[in-house]
């Protein structure tokens, strides 16, 4: 690498390591999108809406992931690089907007937004880099976006129905793509290493993500609890809502977090995290998003009969975080953390038993079950096996 250069696009060995005051403005967004997602899960707790808000959360998703990226890869001290920051920050703000009507009359805003930022960033790239590998993996990135967006216009264009299946096929289409390295007809992946990350500004990136996720808990927990009568039972539920961004922030950041900098620089393929990282840090923070959900739910109601669909969030979002934790404590260890997966058993063999509570006891029992794996894998593991990073990557 050279010396930096604020009009280079290619990140030099003497770039900045940290996250850039840009980078925080950027998540800013993400505050308001996760807050959104969580809002129109609960009024539309069916299968249906489940899947809307899933391909939503998705989208969104994606467009932190690649911006992520390239202010991993390229220098986020040039002027373009800022200004495609700037850019794709505006459209993430269109698709939160878009949001609780997403699926309805304002899905060609949603996609639309979506589908201009990852082109906009590619048409950029194709007009301003120069250093050949760098454009050609810009390129082949560019190609496939075009391809998922006819379906994520097309879906915009048609029944809602359709765009269901249209978009869950564009998802799928963006997500596969990134994990297969971008192919083309006889050429072959983007190689691992052309995704090798800087090890502190990527392991700092998804931790404050991780952190904005948490503090959605807290947002909805807060605005929830000031819009209606205070009693002692929703005061309870507060309680319960802040234990679990507590309990969650704690088992995130145990060793897996605390280490990622380290493992990612002892990985044998570093690039490997990079593929890697966003479909891990993707259940973790969509398990937070579903127990924010199921924040407004309890505070709202803490009393009285639990609907069957409520447990999808109530128990649901702890379980696909600890999944997510699970193949965190993987990709930094290379070990099987048993007590996350015993965790998700608990969780699975508490469901009969939850429909016969209220939903604020129903949600404490998922906290206790989060408080042990704590108690066990932290206090008493964590003692006697002092693992240092090791990843298998």
């Amino acid at each position: 690498m050279t010396a930096a250069n604020p009009n280079g696009l290619l990140r030099a060995a003497d770039t900045p390591r940290r996250a850039t005051l840009l980078e925080l403005f950027f998540d800013v967004v993400f505050v308001v999108a996760l807050a959104l997602l969580s809002e129109s899960l609960v009024t539309n707790l069916t299968w249906k809406g489940i899947t809307e808000t899933t391909i939503a959360f998705l989208a969104i998703w994606w467009v932190w992931v690649l911006t992520a990226l390239v202010t991993d890869l390229y220098n986020p001290d040039s002027q373009v690089i800022q200004v495609v920051t700037v850019g794709v920050m505006f459209g993430a703000l269109m698709m939160a907007a878009a949001l609780p009507a997403a699926f309805t009359d304002r899905a060609l805003i949603f996609a639309g937004a979506y589908v201009a930022s990852h082109l906009g960033r590619g048409l950029l790239f194709f007009l301003t880099l120069h250093e050949p590998r760098a454009r050609r993996r810009a390129l082949r990135i560019w190609i496939w976006f075009w391809i998922s967006a006819v379906a994520w216009i097309a879906g915009a264009l048609t029944d809602a129905d359709q765009r269901i299946l249209l978009w869950g096929i564009a998802v799928a289409i963006d997500y596969l793509a990134f994990a297969f390295g971008y192919p083309i007809p006889r050429r072959s992946r983007i190689a691992a290493t052309q995704f090798n990350p800087v090890a502190e500004h990527m392991a700092e990136r998804y931790h404050q993500f991780f952190i904005i996720a948490l503090g959605d808990i807290i947002l909805v927990a807060g605005l929830t609890y000031s819009g209606h009568a205070i009693t002692t039972e929703r005061t309870m539920a507060m309680v319960v809502a802040f234990a679990s961004a507590t309990i969650m922030f704690r088992i995130y950041v145990h060793r897996a977090a605390a280490q990622l900098t380290q493992a990612i620089e002892k990985a044998r393929e570093p690039g490997r995290f990079a593929r890697s990282a966003p479909y891990t840090h993707l259940l973790m923070v969509g398990g937070v998003v579903a127990a924010a959900a199921s924040t407004k739910l309890i505070i709202t109601q803490p009393t009285g009969a639990l609907a069957p669909t409520w447990l999808l969030v109530i128990l649901g979002g702890p379980a696909i975080f600890l999944l997510g934790r699970t193949r965190f404590e993987y990709e930094v260890f290379g070990r099987t953390a048993w007590p996350l997966l015993a965790g998700i058993a608990l969780l699975a063999a508490l469901t009969p038993i939850a429909l016969t509570l209220t939903p604020l006891l129903a949600m404490l029992y998922a906290n206790l079950i989060l408080l042990a794996i704590i108690v066990f894998d932290i206090t008493l593991r964590g003692r006697r096996n002092p693992v240092p990073a090791a990843p298998p990557l």
